[in-house]
């Protein structure tokens, strides 16, 4: 199949490749079918495009790129409405924020998308948990010792 999206052009995919979030996600509650692309010439960032409305497309990025040590547990109702039965089913991504000004760059720590990977389906979920921010810093400061 075929989708000519708004920012990224024609993207060719197979309907297994299509990630299917029951509750939509925050702000899109009414988009259902999502596909992930990856986003030109940059091997860090993929973008999730709607099938449904061709002009919604949200940047997303591997959490631990970000942040090695970034965990979180799914209660056992998430795993059961996820129908996860091992860790290796989840990919988890988290939504980000562009700025033409990398450093302006955030990361949405704190609202993971879990997505079990063999069953196609996903949702964004809100951790309880302060460590994690909704505009962490997608590059950090080195910092010298």
């Amino acid at each position: 199949m075929k989708l000519i999206t708004k920012y990224h052009g024609a993207v060719e995919y197979n309907k297994e490749d299509v990630i299917v979030f029951k509750k939509g996600l925050p702000g899109f509650e009414s988009l259902k079918k999502f596909i992930l692309v990856p986003f030109e010439d940059n091997n860090l960032f993929s973008i999730l495009v709607s099938v449904e409305d061709m002009e919604v497309g949200i940047p997303v990025v591997s959490p631990f790129g970000v942040d090695e040590s970034y965990e979180f547990k799914l209660s056992n109702e998430k795993i059961n409405e996820l129908s996860v039965n091992s860790p290796e089913d989840i990919l988890v991504l988290n939504t980000v924020t562009l700025n033409s000004n990398v450093e302006n760059i955030t990361i949405n720590m704190k609202a993971p998308i879990v997505v079990n990977i063999k069953e196609k389906i996903g949702e964004q979920i809100i951790l309880d948990n302060e460590k994690y921010k909704i505009k962490e810093p997608f590059f950090k400061e080195e910092s010298s010792c």
